[in-house]
């Protein structure tokens, strides 16, 4: 097989680009780039190779390659390829989900500030990326309070619309009705993307000069609004450290490394103030040596940062000369690498590293706890191995009104937010728990076959199954006669994995077909609580899924009241605006583009949402 594989990467173009190493399933094992794309893949089968090197040939299968205009677009490919697959052998940002950032639609005439997990629409700006989205949702929160804004879609000022709440409680200005001047706005909105880059100093300048001259004008209520901001902006100030006399901007990145788990601390500094951490947890193989800041920094700032700093503070150079390069592109402007040996750039060093090694011990330790969770749980109720994957199921339907059921995954004790599953139901007459939960198991092991045999024939890759790899433990919520009708389904499709139902009133686990035998663990066990969490995520995911699908059956409802609209016009609006307050916010020209739709049609389906203002309050969410 290396003979083949050398024979192929001597025939590989001189040229940059981005290879792919590829198992005998077709999985990518690896992502790596290259200046010449055959002298870096022949290396691999030439000398003495490394560990990590030795072992990512002991399962080489297929190597397949991109080829680039320059070595920055294949660092950019290479990074994004490493999301996309997460390779075993590459460092690898370890979330399961994108990361989340607060967007602003700056070439409205009106920008709206939002929460975003795709960086997806090029005339909009971006901050972040925050780690955590409770942590984007407060920001939001506080703008509100400083910099009032909006939020709802759709053309603005709208006739014949009333003002929000949040208008009504000062947090929006009120585009929507007139408020407020298109160039007021703009300024409030630019001291809002100021205050995002940490530009505070410019912040204040703008606040000062916006409070001056509305007194000046005798606006006093006005510039009472502006002294409150300044006030607040102040306050923020004071609590934060200032860690330089210079009013510089960097970015400090410490490491922290532990077997195969690393994380990677990032302080931002701004004007000289330390303004926030993000903190990355990463996974690595163990037989990487050395590269992990290189590996990190490509992944970091040539996928996921939207900011830059005019300095990067590191623990060591970077392996790659290409990443200057790299940083230079996605900034627009050179940003200098500096390796600090003493001064106050060393002190911010070591802090980041600490911080990180703060972090990586945290992590080690919930770790630990999970381990001793599954370990227990799987001695309560006798499982055969460890359950590393478990599955928990649940259904919800209001008197039988769009029934839904959900699939959630934990791994390792963790919520695996990728591998949830929705299930809109077909069921048939009046609601049937346990027929829900049949349909549900049936159609999700159905599906689970069908990829194990286009796995087997190569139709797939393992990337790309939806359904697959099988759990270790089924959980439903319910009793015996729940966890019965579950084994029955694995039954029928072949399947031998062990299934308990876990009853809400008595918290007892309960067997297949066994509701006299139920398993008592008590309140305070770790086993328990694990299995409580399961069931409680199942039942807020499938809770929030039948509420956005019975909202879109009650707008179906609303949307067969309009002449003209009938079945395929419905489901294309549908598809086009799911919800309420889209749909509400559209103008005619958005409706007039849907597949299917003409002028006139668009401005029936305005008229309605518009008669009256009504819908207004309620397309706003509030």
């Amino acid at each position: 097989m290396r003979e083949e594989l050398l024979l192929k990467a001597q025939s590989l173009p001189a040229e940059p680009g981005v290879y792919l190493f590829k198992d005998e399933r077709g999985e990518v094992i690896y992502v790596g780039k290259a200046a010449s794309l055959r002298q870096r893949v022949k290396s691999y089968f030439q000398g003495n190779p490394s560990p990590k090197v030795e072992a990512i040939l002991r399962r080489v299968a297929n190597l397949e390659f991109m080829v680039t205009d320059n070595e920055v677009e294949a660092l950019i490919l290479e990074a994004n390829l490493i999301k996309l697959h997460r390779p075993r052998y590459n460092v690898v940002l370890k979330d399961d989900k994108s990361y989340p950032y607060i967007k602003v639609t700056v070439e409205e005439e009106y920008p709206r500030v939002l929460f975003a997990r795709r960086r997806d629409d090029k005339r909009a700006r971006y901050f972040g990326p925050y780690t955590k989205a409770g942590a984007v949702y407060e920001t939001l929160r506080f703008l509100r309070t400083l910099f009032p804004y909006r939020s709802c879609s759709g053309p603005v000022p709208r006739p014949n619309s009333r003002p929000c709440l949040n208008y009504h409680i000062k947090r929006c200005p009120g585009p929507c009705t007139g408020q407020v001047d298109p160039e007021v706005y703009r300024r409030n909105i630019d001291s809002l993307c100021l205050f995002l880059e940490g530009r505070y100093r410019q912040v204040l300048r703008q606040l000062e000069r916006e409070m001056k001259q509305a007194a000046e004008e005798l606006a006093f209520e006005r510039a009472a609004v502006y002294r409150d901001r300044l006030q607040a902006l102040k306050l923020i100030l004071e609590r934060q450290r200032v860690v330089s006399s210079r009013p510089e901007d960097l970015d400090v990145v410490g490491l922290a490394r532990q077997e195969d788990r690393a994380q990677a601390v990032v302080l931002l500094v701004r004007e000289g103030r330390l303004i926030g951490q993000e903190s990355f947890p990463l996974t690595i193989a163990p037989e990487e040596e050395q590269g992990l800041l290189t590996e990190f920094l490509k992944q970091y700032y040539g996928v996921i940062a939207s900011s830059f700093p005019s300095e990067l503070v590191l623990p060591s150079p970077p392996l790659e000369e290409a990443l200057v390069d790299l940083l230079r592109s996605r900034a627009g402007f050179e940003v200098k690498i500096v390796v600090p040996r003493r001064g106050h750039k060393k002190e911010l060093l070591e802090l980041a590293e600490k911080n990180a090694w703060a972090a990586l011990n945290e992590g080690l330790r919930e770790a630990e706890a999970q381990a001793r969770s599954l370990s227990s749980l799987a001695e309560a109720l006798g499982l055969p191995r460890v359950p590393h994957r478990i599955e928990g199921y649940d259904a919800s339907h209001l008197q039988g009104v769009a029934p839904v059921a959900v699939m959630v995954v934990f791994v390792g004790g963790k919520p695996y937010k990728s591998g949830y599953r929705r299930f809109a139901l077909t069921q048939p007459g009046k609601p049937n728990d346990y027929q829900a939960l049949r349909e549900t198991l049936y159609r999700r092991f159905m599906r689970a076959r069908q990829e194990e045999e286009a796995l087997a024939e190569g139709r797939i890759t393992p990337q790309q199954a939806k359904f697959l790899p099988l759990p270790d433990l089924i959980l439903v919520d319910g009793g015996a006669g729940q966890a019965g009708v579950a084994r029955e389904v694995l039954e029928e499709l072949g399947y031998d994995i062990p299934v308990f139902g876990l009853a809400k009133e008595e918290e007892w686990i309960y067997p297949p077909h066994q509701a006299g035998n139920p398993i008592i663990l008590p309140r305070s066990s770790p086993a328990l609580h694990l299995l409580q969490r399961v069931r409680d995520e199942a039942h807020r995911f499938a809770l929030g899924f039948h509420r956005r699908r019975r909202e879109k059956e009650s707008l179906r409802s609303l949307l067969s009241e309009i002449e003209g609209i009938g079945p395929a016009r419905r489901s294309a609006l549908l598809r086009a605006f799911p919800t309420l307050e889209a749909l509400a916010r559209a103008s005619v020209e958005e409706l007039a583009r849907v597949p299917g739709m003409t002028r006139p049609a668009a401005e029936a389906v305005y008229r309605y949402f518009h008669r009256s203002g009504e819908i207004d309050d309620k397309a706003c969410g509030h």
